[in-house]
């Protein structure tokens, strides 16, 4: 592989990456979920690029980013009745619609043989400008090594990425931290799906649609191609082992850590972290003990102990309730524990 320079773009100089973006580049960009992996969807040697360097499964489909809803319907074959109602209500943010597509549009890596397409407007001024600078929609995948924690930060993405990309648009630190809910509206005679949580809510979708939504839990098989990416694959976990530990269980893991001479480390509310301090080697407090700033800080709370001065033996990390935004944090997290919990 070629190693490059990576830039380090500020918001002043969205036209210079928005031109390497157009012209088959790999330029990464902040939305307001983390940090994506932008290449133009239209060219097969740059979405090619985008599964080599993230070491990416070839049959795990992308999400393509849009800067308008009158983009999608270009490249739609049919509109689901209630997808410019979704678009009207969440976009530009944290909603990923699924869409069946009309054929030889995009790179045929996009849609990993499918006959739909995932599009996302972002809620990202800077992103936003670079897509309408570049002219060209842009697939975007969590912009780090496949299957490790998602990029919050620019330095996040640079840690992962540097040498193997062009460039890295620098707009902060994201503001939700997890990735967006994905809805599958891609059978205009079936209700909208939920594929993957996220901040967006089923709860809030079906006040706002009136109607009934499913929320597709199944397991995939080996043989079968996710519609939606974070569906099949271990994702978002750290080099070290992650147990997810219940908020009863913290005195017991505690004692278990001393008791076998554990390096730990512990992600968890301010309370939490608060209380097991003094008996474990390095903790990563969320700002508050909300599920918002839980959610926020999951990914970089994981990168920061794992990526450390210390080597960890584990990091233990609190179980929040799965209701709201709570079902995407656990759904990141059980999949960055391999589904273990802490078991005293």
């Amino acid at each position: 592989m070629e190693i490059k320079e990576t830039k380090h773009w500020t918001v002043d100089e969205i036209g210079e990456a928005a031109q390497k973006l157009k012209k088959g580049g790999l330029v990464a960009f902040p939305t307001e979920t983390v940090y994506g992996l932008g290449a133009n969807a239209m060219n097969s040697d740059a979405v090619s690029g985008v599964f080599d360097v993230k070491g990416r499964p070839h049959d795990n489909p992308l999400i393509v980013h849009v800067n308008s809803f009158e983009q999608v319907k270009d490249y739609v074959v049919a509109l689901h009745p209630y997808a410019q109602k979704l678009a009207d209500t969440y976009w530009p943010g944290p909603l990923t619609l699924i869409c069946q597509t009309k054929t030889d549009l995009f790179a045929k890596e996009v849609s990993a043989g499918l006959p739909s397409v995932s599009f996302r407007m972002p809620d990202n001024e800077a992103t936003l400008m670079l897509l309408k600078k570049a002219g060209v929609p842009a697939v975007g995948p969590s912009a780090n090594t496949s299957g490790k924690p998602s990029p919050t930060t620019y330095e996040h993405v640079y840690h992962d990425l540097q040498g193997k990309i062009d460039g890295i648009l620098d707009d902060g630190a994201t503001k939700i931290g997890v990735e967006s809910t994905v809805i599958d509206v891609s059978d205009p005679e079936q209700n909208p799906m939920i594929l993957r949580p996220g901040a967006i809510t089923k709860e809030q979708i079906q006040q706002d649609l009136g109607i009934e939504v499913s929320y597709d839990k199944h397991l995939l098989e080996t043989s079968e191609t996710p519609k939606s990416p974070g569906m099949k694959y271990k994702h978002y976990s750290p080099d070290t082992k992650v147990l997810m530990v219940k908020k009863q269980d913290w005195p017991a893991a505690v004692h278990w850590v001393k008791e076998n001479n554990l390096c730990a480390g512990v992600l968890a509310g301010p309370r939490i972290c608060d209380e097991v301090r003094a008996n474990t080697a390095a903790t990563f407090s969320y700002s508050d003990d909300s599920m918002l700033a839980a959610t926020r800080g999951l990914y970089a709370g994981m990168r920061a102990l794992d990526e450390g001065q210390l080597s960890l033996d584990v990091i233990l990390v609190a179980v929040l309730p799965e209701e709201g935004l709570g079902l995407a944090y656990m759904n990141r997290l059980k999949k960055a524990a391999a589904q273990k919990y802490f078991e005293g």
